[in-house]
């Protein structure tokens, strides 16, 4: 049996199919959609049901853009898979209780693509994963389900994805695309797709396992080099330095690297390096390097949460009973995102000093924070009678809030304190409006 070809995808013989429709499959979709025949599939009959309502909760996906030139479907209906011939998995990949890999995401994905594979198509990985795991996972799986050989029957690749949620600078089509396959026809026929949409370029990585760990690692450069500007935060806040002020400073040098501190969470930088990890230490090597990393970003939220009682407790406040309101609560700015949240390390940390912490996130939907992380999100205008505020997540919502708004807030507004997680508050303004003040 012959592999598809460019051309039976470009004038629409054969369909294109998208598994998993969330940050990464919806804009992926959407784009080839204009030029290609796409089906766009999740297990998610809600999500389904939504974007075929043309509502994209992520807002990754603006459906005003979105006009009628675009060819392309929604389902929930998996069999639809069996009638596409390019199919483009992107699932997630966390990470279970134990910080080791939960791969039943891309198992269950291969094994619903195995189902429906006909001979001829070519199953494109998108998921961040460890070296090795599309040839050695979801191969034998989609084999098994399907009874087809690959590199016989059926082709695989692997184009890890880049999307930056919240970002509308660096979209897919803007940012230089992996692509690999298992042989040089495959990955010529991945250049040829990709390269339709994205304008940035495209880098053909030599075999699948380089392209497997050239994604893995980008997330774990970020992570160890925000760990390293954590660690000085620490060290700085000790010595009673303010740490942006010396990253200011150090900044003005050509190659200094402009990282900050905070919280690192989130569906990547805070879950790939551990995929690495998990199969170093499979092979017996330990990486002490990437581990101790994550080790110090894990703790940042516990940090804050003390630094905000040492102060409270300079205050003469009362700790059990004290009324802490955090703005923000998903895993970055601008987005409504709360999967692996370190928000919740600063609430849960303050919960078990007894203070009343009330949540509000200008993003973040209250039914999923209710049922993802127990917790109720409140309006602005509950955010009174305060004995300090912690701005955790820097949404550009909080940009229309004045210092001498939030010092109407504060049970005593000559003791309130902010807690400034991100920088983000003007310092001058806080001492004007003489608003105690402490940030990472």
């Amino acid at each position: 049996m012959s592999m598809i070809t460019f051309d039976q995808l470009k004038n629409g013989k054969e369909a294109v199919g998208v598994v998993g429709l969330g940050y990464v499959g919806l804009p992926l979709a959407v784009a080839l959609g204009r030029h290609f025949r796409v089906v766009g599939v999740d297990v998610s009959e809600k999500r389904v049901a939504e974007l075929n309502d043309r509502l994209d909760r992520t807002n990754e996906v603006d459906f005003a853009t979105v006009g009628e030139d675009v060819n392309l479907s929604f389902t929930a209906d998996l069999s639809a898979l069996s009638g596409t011939k390019l199919i483009l998995v992107a699932v997630p990949t966390p990470i279970d209780e134990f910080r080791s890999p939960d791969l039943r995401p891309v198992k269950s994905a291969s094994a619903s693509v195995g189902r429906h594979l006909t001979p001829g198509t070519v199953v494109v990985f998108e998921s961040t994963v460890y070296p090795g795991l599309t040839e050695e996972v979801c191969v034998p799986i989609m084999e098994a389900e399907s009874g087809l050989k690959c590199g016989r029957d059926f082709w695989v690749g692997y184009s890890p994805e880049r999307i930056n949620p919240g970002d509308q600078v660096h979209r897919l089509e803007t940012i230089v695309k992996v692509v690999a396959g298992q042989d040089d026809a495959t990955g010529k026929l991945l250049e040829d797709v990709y390269g339709t949409v994205v304008t940035a370029g495209i880098h053909r990585a030599p075999d699948i396992r380089t392209a497997e760990a050239a994604k893995v690692i980008e997330n774990t450069q970020r992570d160890l080099n925000i760990a390293l500007m954590n660690e000085l935060a620490l060290i700085f806040d000790t010595m009673g330095i303010d740490t942006l002020d010396v990253l200011e400073a150090a900044g003005t040098k050509w190659n200094f690297l402009p990282f900050r501190p905070g919280l690192v969470g989130g569906h990547c930088i805070g879950v790939d390096p551990y995929y690495l990890t998990f199969k170093a230490e499979a092979m017996g090597l330990h990486p002490h390097v990437i581990l101790a990393g994550r080790e110090i970003n894990d703790t940042m939220g516990k940090f804050i949460a003390e630094s905000t009682i040492k102060r409270l407790i300079q205050n003469d406040c009362k700790i059990k009973g004290a009324r802490v309101g955090v703005l923000g609560l998903t895993f970055k700015e601008n987005v409504p995102d709360l999967r692996n949240t370190r928000v919740v390390d600063i609430i849960e940390e303050l919960g078990d000093y007894g203070v009343d912490v009330l949540v509000h996130d200008a993003q973040a939907d209250r039914a999923e924070a209710r049922e993802e992380l127990g917790i109720e999100l409140c309006d602005l205008a509950e955010l009174r009678n305060l004995d300090a505020l912690i701005l955790a997540v820097s949404h550009d919502r909080y940009r229309a809030l004045s210092v001498r708004e939030i010092k109407g807030w504060f049970a005593d507004p000559d003791k309130g304190l902010v807690v400034d997680v991100k920088g983000f508050f003007d310092r001058a303004e806080l001492a004007v409006e003489n608003v105690a003040s402490w940030r990472l």
